[in-house]
């Protein structure tokens, strides 16, 4: 059953900083080598101008003046359209909002792509793939573009997902959910979101929850090792990046015929250095969990993938995992994950909060493997049984 915050908590959160001695692990586990800062000299002279010089429509024949007038009429309608910091809509990336870009290019050779071979045409950039011929409709619909109707138009779609200045991997400070994040010594995976633990001295503290093999290195972690974000592979190194350390996991059992029920952990963070609020836009989600159920609508937000929907398509789902080095794990009483188009989530999404897709965003699951295009999730009401925390949202 899912613990929920009773009302002898408090409801002002107050967080002390992790114990300041175990700001970083020592130095024989993995050392502390800085990344060298990246220089770069500065462009030649004539290069630059001719840069300036380049008009937009350098490549495009006389006859295709018409593509770059209605290429420059689609990024009018896309400059009035961009969001305000801040804003985040669970249809905003719907119909004209799916197109996030626009250029003129020339295609790969796709069957059914309109147009004659390696002539020209509108590229429009999309956050969810759609058919030539919806993506024309919206075109001359949607933005009221009618220049864009006639049929020796080519529209050319490309799938892009929401397009971020690679904020999904970068450091940012405080780190919101749904960033890279991880343990020193691993890759990188997801921070999912924040908690806190629901008895003295844990309820103090504020945590970064993910799972076990992002936060604790499959079971290798120990209490006090440095968490930093982005994770090591995007770049993170301790102490300079550090926002947490490793406070609880519940280790994975790989004997054979035992069944493990969740993947997760949970890392002391600084406060001053993470935050509520969730990539894209920083939104926020539910703190009160629900069962999920079959055809549910669930979303997430994670390093990889970055946001993404999908459906419940399986529940109570028994599954083994592959952790590496031949190590095998069952997992039992989970959720089953897929995307109406493409994949929920991809190697890096590990940790991602999985929510209702609605405007009450409450937690469903805990993001933890996958394989094709399926996902699958911790129910969050074990993971929060299993580090008796609360979510803090």
């Amino acid at each position: 059953m899912v613990k929920k915050p009773t009302s002898t908590e408090p409801t002002t959160d107050t967080f002390s900083a992790p114990p300041s001695e175990a700001v970083r692990p020592p130095v024989a586990q993995g050392g502390y080598e800085e990344v060298a800062t990246e220089s770069y000299s500065a462009p030649e002279t004539g290069t630059a101008e001719e840069a300036v010089a380049t008009p937009e429509a350098r490549g495009v024949s006389g006859e295709d003046n018409r593509l770059l007038s209605i290429k420059q009429e689609i990024e009018t309608e896309l400059m009035k359209r961009a969001q305000p910091a801040g804003v985040f809509a669970m249809d905003a990336y719907e119909e004209e909002g799916n197109i996030v870009g626009v250029a003129i290019g020339i295609p790969e050779a796709i069957t059914g792509a309109p147009g004659e071979p390696g002539a020209g045409g509108i590229t429009l950039f999309v956050v969810h793939d759609m058919g030539h011929e919806d993506a024309k409709r919206v075109v001359v619909d949607g933005l009221g573009i009618q220049a864009a109707a006639s049929d020796d138009v080519p529209v050319h779609v490309v799938e892009t997902g929401v397009i971020e200045a690679q904020t999904f991997r970068t450091r940012i400070r405080p780190s919101p959910c749904g960033n890279s994040i991880g343990h020193y010594k691993i890759t990188a995976g997801t921070q999912g979101c924040l908690a806190t633990g629901l008895h003295p001295p844990r309820s103090s503290r504020l945590l970064v929850l993910s799972n076990n093999h992002v936060l604790a290195n499959v079971n290798a972690g120990a209490y006090g090792d440095c968490i930093v974000q982005p994770g090591p592979y995007d770049g993170g190194v301790c102490p300079r990046d550090q926002v947490a350390i490793l406070e609880r996991f519940v280790p994975i059992n790989f004997a054979a015929g035992v069944r493990n029920y969740v993947d997760c952990a949970t890392g002391w963070a600084w406060p001053d250095r993470v935050r509520k609020e969730f990539l894209p836009s920083l939104f926020r989600v539910g703190s009160v969990p629900v069962a999920p159920y079959l055809g549910m609508p669930v979303g997430k937000s994670g390093r990889t993938t970055q946001l993404t929907s999908g459906r419940v398509t399986a529940l109570s789902a028994t599954i083994n995992v592959a952790y590496g080095g031949g190590r095998v794990a069952t997992f039992a009483d989970q959720i089953a994950i897929q995307a109406s188009s493409g994949n929920f989530s991809a190697g890096g999404d590990s940790g991602s909060l999985i929510w209702t897709w609605d405007s009450a965003r409450r937690p469903v699951g805990l993001l933890f493997a996958g394989g094709g295009n399926v996902t699958f999730g911790n129910k969050i009401g074990r993971v929060l049984t299993a580090l008796d925390i609360r979510l803090v949202t």
